[in-house]
């Protein structure tokens, strides 16, 4: 177990980790992606459950 620990804690240091900007940067474009992608898909679903609505009466 110590074994894997240490290997695990060297192989976080050999990490290049991202600036805060970076970070911060990418987090930014995530939530724009996620926003847009929760109101494509409902409108997509508003428009089928129309459509099977219209269908079905």
């Amino acid at each position: 177990m110590e074994k894997w620990w240490n290997e695990t804690l060297g192989e976080l240091r050999r990490v290049t980790w991202p600036t805060k900007d970076d970070a911060i940067q990418m987090t930014k474009i995530v939530l724009v992606v996620v926003f847009a992608m929760a109101a494509f898909l409902g409108v997509v679903d508003f428009v089928f459950s129309e459509l099977f609505r219209l269908i079905i009466s």
